[in-house]
């Protein structure tokens, strides 16, 4: 069986496979809730209001950390974006070609790069994040505002507890040792 399921398919296939095993549902349909919303909205956002920008979902968000914050350093726009550094260099060199950022040299450390928007970037975000909002508006139609805001302390309460807590819980995980690089799944072949 191939295509998309819907969440009330994936929940009952997702039971019927763990049936009794001792784990915490509730935590995980939560969770698993935030995994296939976040990847809707991103969905939904790169094949309307982006696409006519032609920007994906990982460009708009660079644009949008450095129209916020103005130029900032390359590892601090990859953190807040979300991304490796190594992802953010592909994304900034697409975004230098078509005009919309600048990549400068830090003044006092020429080993970090700072981003900052172009005119045409500047531009580009005043006129794309009020059709931006739109969605966001289209996509929360089902919530009242205060069911959103509810919705926003809740999700608030994750990040802030990842934040605070996440690292004490990988070293905990790891036995204290570092994680190992990650891997894009490929394994070395074995001529």
């Amino acid at each position: 069986m191939t295509g998309h399921r819907s969440i009330r398919e994936t929940e009952k296939a997702v039971q019927a496979k763990l049936g009794d095993t001792p784990i915490q549902h509730v935590q995980m349909v939560a969770v698993a809730n935030i995994y296939r919303a976040a990847a809707a909205v991103r969905q939904h956002f790169e094949n309307s209001v982006l696409r006519g920008a032609e920007l994906t979902w990982t460009s708009f968000v660079v644009l949008w950390v450095v129209w916020i914050w103005g130029e900032t350093e390359t590892r601090h726009v990859a953190e807040e974006a979300g991304i490796s550094k190594g992802t953010l260099t592909g994304v900034a060199r697409t975004l230098q070609r078509r005009g919309l950022l600048e990549r400068n040299s830090h003044p006092t450390d020429g080993r970090l790069a700072l981003l900052r928007l172009t005119e045409d970037g500047e531009r580009l975000m005043a006129e794309v994040f009020p059709a931006f909002n739109a969605e966001e508006v289209f996509v929360a139609d089902r919530l009242t505002d205060d069911e959103c805001r509810t919705l926003a302390d809740l999700l608030r309460k994750i990040v802030t507890q990842t934040e605070e807590n996440g690292e004490e819980r990988r070293l905990a995980l790891l036995d204290g040792a570092e994680p190992r690089p990650r891997r894009s799944g490929r394994r070395p072949s074995r001529d």
